[in-house]
């Protein structure tokens, strides 16, 4: 009698089972096109491990704090206030906890929902109302409970090409924060090292004073002495008046920079203040490896951003693609009603449903179509994004490459500039003290002077920011 029973129900339940299969089959595939991460041009070979290659998301690998390797602990506390306290830190976090909830509430979509519902109620009906029943008592109970269950057969990958989309969108941002995270720590250690060239700029400018105003006095002497000119008189006072205005220059620009660097650390640039540490003129970056790997620059985020980008504008077409095809639901429902609360949870009360849809938009005017056209211009958008983001990357770490190659040669060149400038103009101030020469000399002796040792300062602050340029465009270390 079993036999019987299961040969005369496998033909009526081999279509059922031939059709879950067949949906279980499409469920397991989406319609996003298979592509790779867009290609870009590499450049010709610069590193000793070969040539460049085309940029992929290497974020995630630690960088730790690069920061640290100029060995300056008063850069290292400011750097770890801006990891704390940078409020533009904050916002960034801010948005990537929005973008990771919308992607666990696109995920929520690939599971059942279910539902509790219960309720009770007593009503009265009206015995005079058309079709009352006669000998019916008008008051009446109603004691519901029911638990319901739906559930979207994600057939054609609607739902799961969200999820992609948004799973993307969430890493992009996590890449966006790292980004705002590198260009913040980077924007501090520029600031960092240009307040200290003003520092030693201002060190320098105040010598000069001192020493402007010793020769200014002098002159004076001199001319009421009749041995100086009173256009001697006059340079001099040009000269002392001259570098007051630039000392007072200088530390407008300090003040300005400090103030910069308050709002970095999340401080109240009232009150921030930072004590005078001038650079030294031969301070150098730390030395940079030629033959450092090309990989390095795959942990840029912001390359690894324009990447995530081109993968959701990827898993949009999916859903676009998607909308084409049919929408199936299943539907269940189960639970207890009565009129009496002694009978509200026995078998009698019992109720369920179970069912399915499936639903098909027949005409939306070219809507799908126009959204189908969308998505895939918006993927060519983020695919130039992506290989626009690699092609400027390639040329900041060569800018920065070449800048801190010339700027070597630069500092080289100025310091022996700088040392003949001093030696000519202790030549000059002896030959005018001797009365062998007009202060003309010493003018234009004491303007090359400045004119060099401020370079030399220069130099060094440009040398030790395009450095930090460099970590930056490598992604955060080297």
């Amino acid at each position: 009698m079993n036999a019987e029973r299961r040969t005369s129900l496998a033909p009526a339940t081999a279509p059922l089972a031939a059709c879950a299969l067949g949906l279980c089959m499409l469920a397991a595939c989406t319609l996003e096109p298979r592509r790779g991460a867009p290609s870009v041009p590499a450049p010709a070979a610069r590193y000793q491990d070969g040539e460049w290659r085309s940029a992929a998301p290497a974020d995630a690998r630690p960088r730790g704090p690069w920061w640290r390797t100029y060995a300056d602990p008063r850069l290292d506390a400011l750097e770890d206030r801006v990891t704390s306290s940078n409020q533009d830190l904050k916002a960034s976090l801010a948005r990537l906890l929005q973008a990771r909830a919308a992607q666990r509430l696109a995920s929520s979509a690939l599971y059942p929902e279910l539902t509790l519902s219960a309720g009770a109620s007593r009503a009265r009906s009206s015995t005079n109302a058309p079709h009352f029943p006669p000998n019916v008592q008008p008051l009446a109970n109603d004691l519901d409970l029911q638990a319901g269950a739906s559930y979207e057969l994600d057939v054609f990958g609607r739902i799961r090409s969200a999820a992609h989309e948004a799973r993307a969108n969430a890493e992009a941002s996590a890449a966006d924060a790292a980004t705002v995270a590198l260009a913040t720590h980077a924007e501090l250690a520029a600031d960092y090292f240009t307040l200290r060239g003003l520092d030693a700029r201002i060190a320098l400018l105040d010598r000069t004073v001192a020493d402007e105003r010793k020769a200014y006095a002098l002159t004076r002497n001199l001319h009421r002495g009749g041995a100086a000119a009173a256009t001697d008189v006059a340079q001099a006072r040009v000269q002392l008046e001259t570098a007051r205005t630039a000392a007072a220059d200088a530390r407008l620009a300090r003040a300005q920079t400090e103030h910069a660097i308050a709002v970095l650390v999340g401080a109240n640039p009232t009150g921030f203040r930072l004590p005078p540490r001038p650079l030294r003129a031969d301070a150098a970056p730390p030395p940079i490896d030629p033959g450092q790997p090309s990989s390095l620059l795959e942990r840029r985020p912001d390359v690894a951003a324009a990447e995530r980008r081109v993968a959701a504008a990827n898993a949009q077409i999916g859903v676009a693609r998607a909308a084409w095809f049919p929408v199936f639901d299943l539907l269940a429902t189960a639970g207890y009603q009565s009129t009496r609360p002694a009978t509200w949870l026995l078998a009698p009360s019992r109720l369920w449903s179970l069912g399915g849809s499936a639903a098909l938009n027949a005409f939306d005017g070219g809507a799908r179509r126009a959204a189908t056209r969308a998505a895939h211009a918006q993927y060519e958008e983020r695919v130039a994004d992506y290989r626009n983001t690699v092609i400027s990357a390639y040329q900041q770490v060569e800018d920065q490459l070449a800048a801190l190659e010339m700027l070597d040669q630069e500092a080289l060149s100025e310091h022996a500039a700088a040392d003949a400038a001093d030696t000519a103009l202790k030549q000059a101030r002896y030959r005018y003290a001797a009365g062998a020469s007009t202060y003309l000399e010493v003018f234009s002796t004491e303007n090359a002077d400045l004119a060099a040792r401020s370079a030399v300062i220069e130099i060094a602050v440009r040398r030790l920011v395009s450095s930090v340029r460099l970590v930056e465009a490598l992604g955060g270390g080297w």
